[in-house]
């Protein structure tokens, strides 16, 4: 699913990948403390990541960090009836990077983010992670259109 190809050699931007990259690094500091940045690199020289792609994936990871505090509120908020710490540690960096998206990328249209983010539920998470992904952003949206989104 991730990878260099065509799109390492031609140096464009891959959107997609980048949100993959920014989910796996997050995911490793939550299971395994490992340094995002650190992961980030690796995974971008693995997988000879374009430079445009690596440093969009880059801006979500630092992005998510900047705003953890809020964006994880967020997530508890509309992860009803699921405490963060049990959500699968996939889900809660999938939400992770499409609320930072939805919240401070007004570039990406929220259908976007939120179909993105359904894709690489999809592809790591388990067999419900998309259904559930789609459940909290499609509310966050519906609540953000009627004015009524919950404190960040």
């Amino acid at each position: 699913m991730t990878g260099g190809g065509a799109e390492g050699v031609a140096g464009v931007m891959n959107r997609r990948q980048a949100r993959e990259l920014a989910m796996r690094a997050l995911f490793a500091r939550d299971v395994a403390q490992g340094r995002p940045r650190d992961v980030l690199g690796y995974l971008v020289e693995e997988e000879h990541v374009a430079a445009a792609t690596a440093e969009r994936a880059g801006a979500l990871v630092d992005g998510v960090l900047a705003d953890l505090a809020g964006i994880d509120r967020l997530i508890a908020a509309y992860a009803r009836d699921w405490s963060l710490p049990r959500l699968a540690a996939v889900d809660r960096n999938v939400l992770r990077v499409a609320f930072f998206e939805l919240l401070h990328s007004p570039d990406v249209p929220a259908g976007a983010a939120i179909d993105e983010a359904l894709e690489v539920a999809k592809a790591f998470g388990g067999e419900d992670s998309s259904r559930f992904v789609n459940g909290v952003l499609g509310q966050f949206v519906r609540d953000r259109t009627a004015g009524t989104v919950a404190p960040h």
